[in-house]
């Protein structure tokens, strides 16, 4: 049967996008707020617990006079969180993206006013108080909630919950580093589960309505410009050596930190009382090197500057990498970006001491990029996120490349990301590679059975009992047709023996216009959708909705059938060109 170009389209839209998007709009500048209002409360702790003072000014808690006070600091910090976390909502802990991940797919994208609430507060303590931890994680927890609740305001499915969802937390992670497309990209990478324009679409427009609205309430410019030099030749294999070793960290640093959380688990205390005890680890290595507190933006600039000798970096990342495995390991509130970039900036600095190639900030930038797309699974997201944060262009290629290699060795080397890892020890899979459903690409009338044995609806219910559902029955169910041809419906076992004691003939079980069926050139996903609705085994194929000619039946095995194709293509291997085996 041709293909009816005015019956198919490339992608499923329908007008709720217009609804969706006008949503995201406003989604969209409520994150930029969100995203004030989390920066004031890091900058209003930050001085609060360092400074003793009321201001929301920005001032790096390395400065601090406290001397070995500092240790207490952080302790506080993680015990205020802690019984947040028992008393208000155990939501709260944990760096944010894992949660989010999990509302979406286990959750139907429902998050509670308590997370929208409590995240912010809880993260603007712990990093108030010293805590190893970035904006971004928080951020997009507590976005995300904002869009959910926005989106359980409205009449609305959970697929178009989770579109408002991602549009809340990509627009914070927007306004917090002035990154739209690269919180686009993390959308898709980490948090849709999908690209298509329902989700994606609303999602860009929040971006870009952060995006618009960020010089408001926030810096507007780069966090950190930036400009090198390239030799792409030479530094081709220097890429590829920076990325092999980024994804050698990123799993190291992955390891190091669910198996410090195993070690929580094991201590005979409740877990409201681990952020105090992580607090403890992160007051040590701030009194130690007091630049590893808090978010450490000053750090990560003068890193990508050049500014740090190798010894002095090596130290103060070491301490970095430890109170950060420690105080994220305890469960308390804090975001991993801004720690990894620094971890990865590091990297970077050491192998630029021994790297001819390109000048001092060109690998800090493309390993802090590597180590993210290593340990988030999302190589797209590091490599424009960097480009993003620095305007660098120059870097385009190797960044590109680093962050390749680094993925896909942290992709051979563990089983799950940084992102995944928590909720799998939830006893949650998620599987995280997209793909064109099978179904999709495949229509009714490739998989259909055309021979087909229907009952006629004059026929008497005793005798369609005998000589189609007696001994010799062939099939689970059959279509019915009336004397123009027309199909009324499928009847079943089930369904005779139901049958009301006033109906006579197999036409009688059917009211008008009653019937479910499925069209020729619909994709085998819709005919899926459709039995699993109505829970049938078999559907009756007509040729239009208003002749109802009947052409052929589709049943559950039959759309098998292309996922079985697609396994064949996965799995089978031959040679095109030369010799073949046997």
């Amino acid at each position: 049967m041709a293909l009816d170009p005015q019956l198919t389209r490339d992608y499923a839209v329908d007008r709720r996008l217009l609804s969706i998007a006008a949503l995201a709009i406003p989604i969209g500048a409520i994150g930029t707020a969100a995203a004030w209002l989390l920066l004031t409360l890091i900058h209003f702790f930050t001085n609060l617990f360092f400074f003793q003072t009321f201001s929301n000014a920005e001032r790096s808690p390395a400065s601090n006079a406290l001397g070995a006070w500092v240790i207490v600091l952080p302790v506080i910090g993680g015990l205020i969180v802690g019984l947040m976390a028992r008393f208000g909502s155990e939501k709260i802990r944990g760096h944010g993206i894992p949660e989010a991940i999990e509302a979406i797919l286990f959750g139907k994208s429902r998050m509670s006013a308590k997370v929208a609430v409590l995240k912010p507060l809880s993260s603007g303590i712990v990093i108030g108080s010293g805590g190893p931890f970035g904006a971004e994680g928080p951020i997009i927890m507590t976005g995300g909630a904002l869009g959910s609740l926005i989106g359980q305001l409205f009449h609305l499915s959970a697929s178009e919950r989770k579109t408002l969802l991602v549009s809340g937390a990509a627009a914070g992670m927007t306004a917090v580093f002035g990154t739209p497309v690269a919180a686009v990209l993390l959308a898709v990478e980490l948090l849709l589960f999908e690209l298509r324009p329902r989700s994606l679409l609303p999602v860009a427009l929040a971006c870009a309505v952060s995006g618009f609205t960020r010089p408001l309430l926030l810096d507007s410019g780069r966090l950190f410009p930036l400009q090198t030099d390239v030799a792409l030749w030479p530094a081709l294999a220097a890429c590829i050596v920076a990325g092999l070793l980024a994804g050698l960290l990123s799993s190291g640093l992955s390891r190091a930190l669910y198996a410090t959380e195993d070690l929580f688990h094991r201590l005979p205390i409740h877990w409201m009382w681990w952020p105090a005890i992580g607090g403890l680890a992160v007051g040590i290595g701030g009194w130690l090197q007091p630049r590893a507190l808090g978010v450490g933006y000053d750090v990560i600039g003068d890193l990508l500057n050049h500014r740090l000798l190798v010894g002095a970096a090596l130290a103060l990342l070491a301490v970095k990498a430890v109170m950060w495995v420690m105080a994220l390991g305890s469960g308390t509130s804090g975001g991993v970006l801004a720690p990894l970039l620094m971890m990865g900036a590091g990297l970077g600095t050491v192998m630029a001491a021994w790297l001819p190639v390109g000048n001092g900030s060109l690998w800090p930038l493309v390993c802090m990029a590597a180590v993210l797309a290593g340990v988030l699974g999302a190589p797209l997201t590091a490599t424009v996120f960097a480009f993003g944060l620095t305007g660098d262009a120059n870097a385009l290629l190797p960044l590109l490349l680093a962050c390749a290699v680094s993925h896909g060795l942290s992709v051979l080397l563990m089983r799950r990301s940084i992102m995944t890892e928590r909720i799998a020890r939830r006893g949650r899979h998620v599987h995280r590679e997209y793909g064109v459903d099978p179904q999709e690409r495949v229509r009714v009338d490739e998989v259909m059975t055309r021979d087909v044995r229907a009952i006629p609806a004059h026929a008497a219910l005793q005798a369609v009992a005998v000589e189609w559902f007696g001994t010799g029955q062939q099939h689970r169910a059959f279509p019915v047709i009336d004397l123009y041809g027309a199909c009324v419906g499928m009847l079943d076992r089930e369904h005779l023996r139901r049958a009301d004691t006033g109906a006579s003939s197999a036409g009688d079980l059917f009211e008008a216009d009653a019937g479910v069926f499925a069209l020729p050139g619909e994709t085998c996903r819709v005919a899926a959708q459709r039995l699993a609705t109505h829970r049938l085994e078999r559907l009756p194929v007509v040729a239009d909705l208003r002749s109802r000619r009947l052409v052929g039946v589709v049943s559950r095995s039959d759309l098998v059938k292309p996922v079985q194709a697609q396994l064949d293509e996965d799995v089978r291997r031959e040679r095109t060109f030369g010799p073949r085996r046997g």
